[in-house]
């Protein structure tokens, strides 16, 4: 059993209740996390910033309470959020099943069909570490255009990790958004929806976290857990056509929202996804 001194000191400060050990959790490329379990037995997970980041903070805690509030998915309790660090309940993680994951696609559906005005947020947010505008448009291309695609696209372009050439495929697909994407009323999205950000606990139940909430296309998150791969995504799928289905062609419709998490990962990280990108968006012109 251990005890980091500085951080069971923050969490009795914000949680009021004495802290029994800590241990570090891996992963994670922004913040410090740590598991704590408290004097009542209980557990909970603290995810630290150095330097203090009010904004980001605020905006996942915006964005579980969000969630949380749709009644439609499993999201961790929020327990205290402070400009240096987020306080979450702990979940003990565990293995999806098919069963698990058709509940997923069901709550998923029901989380879309969330009321909501308008494609965008009321604030700005977080995609990663970087920067996400949430300024509201009138229609999804047009969301799509000038708050995700062409931002991300030029971060990527001037980090080097897209060429001339594919950066030109991106745009010409951007100028053809309107005849591509058939129009949908705006649901309500976790944002940031790859298999990092499922959390599979004990019982298989599925708990999402670290959120980029807003209005937009459904298909969105759809076609991020199909990027980087989801278990049982076919059973999944299937669960949330049989709640709400998808318009026709959405399978085909997939590398168009891929795109977004494909130039976000370029200007994040580089390496090959602003190739990637170019790729796909080829195969819309």
């Amino acid at each position: 059993m251990t005890r980091q001194p500085a951080v069971a000191r923050r969490a009795e400060q914000l949680l009021g209740a004495a802290v029994v050990s800590t241990s570090p959790v891996a992963g994670g490329d922004i913040s410090t996390a740590t598991k704590i379990r408290l004097s009542d037995g209980s557990l909970v997970l603290m995810k630290a910033l150095s330097p203090p980041r009010d904004d980001f903070v605020a905006a996942e805690a915006r964005g579980l309470r969000r969630l949380e509030e749709s009644g439609a998915v499993k999201v961790p309790e929020v327990l205290a959020a402070e400009p240096d660090c987020l306080v979450l309940r702990w979940i003990e993680p565990g293995r999806p099943n098919a069963e698990t994951a058709e509940e997923l696609g069901r709550a998923l559906a029901r989380l879309h069909s969330t009321p909501v005005s308008g494609f965008g947020a009321d604030r700005d947010g977080f995609i990663g570490r970087l920067p996400m505008p949430n300024k509201p448009a009138d229609t999804w291309a047009e969301f799509y255009a000038v708050r995700r695609l062409l931002p991300y696209l030029r971060a990527a372009r001037d980090r080097g990790a897209i060429d001339a050439a594919g950066a030109e495929s991106v745009e010409q697909v951007v100028g053809r958004l309107t005849s591509l994407i058939p129009e949908e009323p705006p649901a309500l999205l976790h944002g940031d929806l790859w298999n990092g950000n499922v959390l599979w606990d004990r019982t298989g139940d599925a708990w999402l976290i670290d959120p980029a909430t807003y209005a937009g296309h459904r298909e969105v998150d759809l076609a991020m857990l199909a990027l980087f791969g989801l278990p049982h995504l076919e059973r999944m799928t299937s669960a949330y056509e049989d709640t709400t289905p998808l318009a026709e062609g959405w399978e085909d419709r997939q590398g168009l929202h891929q795109l977004f998490p494909l130039l976000v990962h370029a200007a994040m990280f580089g390496g090959s996804y602003g190739a990637r990108a170019a790729t796909v968006a080829a195969r819309y012109l």
